[in-house]
């Protein structure tokens, strides 16, 4: 059986020509770590993790995580050149959504002032406002990237709908996609996102890679049909299931790109052992067959 290609070198990030790793860091839950926010930045950068993912919602309280990643930036300076920084916005508590210009502008202008920065590397759409017109979205996104606060644009959980709609109304590349996917929410393989991203060179960012924490402790059959499934590729490369549940993302021909979300430094360390992994078309079908829990046709 021969190995699938799983690359592990840095790639462009879409079409917007910014380099990027094959697995980012997600700050989510960086408000609630132990350890000290400077020393996670450092065990990411340490693992060769340079993709560098938050919101604005991300705390509590809103803008917590931000907040706390700007701080490092002030106190260690010399790491902003080290990270791509991606955040989001468009999430407004009670609302619940907003995509107008005009929040929007506020919206990102606030996540500037929170991170120490003039600008960050991607700024994605959270949520979709089913309220937002796409061309008045894209003119709002373009600008940002027009008056130097974003480089690239990007949104998170929508619809291949959504996103073919926004696109319509760009000049500019929608350089990457952030949606819910691993072993146990196959959804960007069914709904046919992974092939728009493949079609419109759009980088996907995988939210939740190890089924928030299904994976590492599956509680039902399905779950643990999909660990088992894991558990054999794990087993004989010699890394954690949580590794290979990572790897089997990255497989994918769209390079899924995993957003870690551990704020444990010991386990962004081991995200060195995706080098051990070898996936045979045999072993990465043996995943989706335990998730889907019946034969493929």
């Amino acid at each position: 059986m021969s190995d699938l290609a799983m690359s592990l070198d840095h790639r462009p990030l879409g079409g917007s020509g910014i380099m990027v790793s094959p697995v980012a860091w997600g700050m989510w839950r960086l408000a609630e770590a132990d350890a000290r926010p400077q020393a996670l930045v450092e065990a990411a950068l340490a693992a060769d993790i340079t993709l560098f993912d938050t919101a604005d919602i991300y705390g509590p309280p809103f803008g917590r995580s931000e907040d706390l990643l700007g701080k490092v930036f002030a106190d260690a300076p010399g790491l902003r050149a080290k990270i791509v920084l991606a955040t989001k916005g468009g999430i407004v508590p009670g609302t619940p959504y907003d995509s107008s210009g005009a929040y929007l502008k506020q919206a990102v202008d606030a996540s500037l002032r929170r991170l120490r920065v003039e600008q960050v590397d991607l700024y994605q759409i959270h949520r979709p406002d089913l309220l937002a017109h796409p061309q008045e979205l894209a003119r709002t996104l373009e600008d940002m990237v027009a008056c130097g606060k974003a480089r690239a644009i990007g949104v998170s959980n929508f619809t291949v709908a959504q996103t073919r709609a926004l696109a319509r109304f760009l000049t500019i590349p929608l350089a990457s996609h952030q949606p819910e996917f691993s072993p146990l929410a196959l959804g960007p393989i069914t709904d046919g996102l992974l092939d728009l991203a493949m079609e419109r060179d759009i980088a996907v960012l995988a939210w939740s890679p190890l089924g928030g924490g299904r994976i590492a402790k599956p509680q039902d059959a399905r779950a643990r049909a999909v660990a088992a499934a894991l558990d054999a590729v794990a087993e004989e490369a010699g890394v954690s299931r949580a590794v290979a549940a990572y790897g089997w993302s990255i497989a994918h021909p769209a390079r899924p790109i995993p957003i870690v979300g551990t704020q444990n430094p010991a386990r962004i360390a081991e995200l060195a052992d995706l080098s051990k992994l070898k996936w045979t078309r045999k072993h990465w079908y043996d995943v989706l067959i335990a998730a889907r829990g019946e034969r493929l046709p």
